[in-house]
Order: structure tokens, then C-alpha cells, then sequence
């Protein structure tokens, strides 16, 4: 019987095609806000300047307060000269954050960074090239917790 109820809860979760957070079973952290890409191409011009756009997606099944939230990138795993303290873009602004130019999307746009948004963060030109690993922790900063770990080759 439980079994059955448990194939059932599966075909259901297939059907309705949740996609829930990928498991780091080694690390034990999920990855629950994923980098689906890093943009080379200056916005105005098209022309290659390693602009270095992150476009973080939302793939988890919360909904997360963005101004609990705070971000650290690493690159082949050296820590990346940046600093951002929020992941909510009406706190950002007035925030002292080194290494990055601008952070919007629908994740930092409200209170709350709901499952399916995006954020883009632009760093400063230069700071990802294609070839690197870069890595970001989502830190929960009022447990001082890494809740999402997710590492991206740069294309």
C-alpha cells in the first residue's frame, strides 16, 4: 500500500513537471538557485569585452526573502573581489557592493525571490572568462548558512 501511494505521488510530481532543487549529495547543499549563464557580450556594442553578466534561476519550490539573502562567488575556486550583501535590488543599491556594477530580474525586483524568477548580476568587465568554474554560495544571513551551492563552466 505504501508503495503504491508513493508510485503515485511520483507520477503526479512527473505530471505536473515540478522541477525540484537538484541534491550535491557529497557537499550536502542543494542547489537550489543554478547559474544558467554568463554573458561575454557588451549590451550596446554585441562585441566581445567578457562583460560578465550572471543570470542566476530560481529552480527550487520556495519562496525566499531576497533581502535575507546574500551572495559569494568563487572562481576555480578562489573567492571572487566582490561584495554582495543582498540579493533584494532596492537594498542593493545603497549597499556598498565592490566588484559588481548592477543587479535586477523579478528574483531581487520584490520582496521575495519566488521559484522560476531570475536575477542577472553584472560584474565588473573581466572579472569571468570562458574556460573558468565559477561558483556561487546563497547565503541564509540570519542563520549564517549556505543554502544553495551551484558551479557553472564558463562558455
Amino acid at each position: 500500500m505504501v508503495a503504491l501511494t508513493l508510485l503515485l505521488a511520483l507520477m503526479v510530481l512527473l505530471m505536473m513537471n515540478i522541477h525540484l532543487p537538484a541534491w550535491n549529495p557529497d557537499k550536502g547543499i542543494p542547489e537550489i538557485f543554478t547559474i544558467t549563464a554568463i554573458e561575454s557580450t557588451d549590451e550596446i556594442t554585441g562585441h566581445i569585452n567578457f562583460d560578465s553578466r550572471v543570470i542566476l534561476l530560481h529552480r527550487g519550490v520556495t519562496d525566499y526573502k531576497n533581502n535575507n539573502l546574500k551572495a559569494r562567488f568563487f572562481k576555480n575556486g578562489q573567492p571572487v573581489s566582490s561584495t554582495i550583501v543582498t540579493m533584494n535590488g532596492h537594498d542593493f543599491i545603497s549597499s556598498s557592493h565592490f566588484g559588481v556594477q548592477w543587479m535586477g530580474g523579478t528574483g531581487c525586483s520584490g520582496a521575495t525571490w519566488s521559484p522560476g524568477e531570475r536575477i542577472c548580476i553584472d560584474f565588473s568587465d573581466g572579472t569571468f572568462h570562458p574556460g573558468e568554474h565559477v561558483r556561487v554560495d546563497i547565503i541564509d544571513k540570519e542563520k549564517d548558512l549556505v543554502i544553495s551551492q551551484h558551479t557553472y563552466l564558463c562558455k
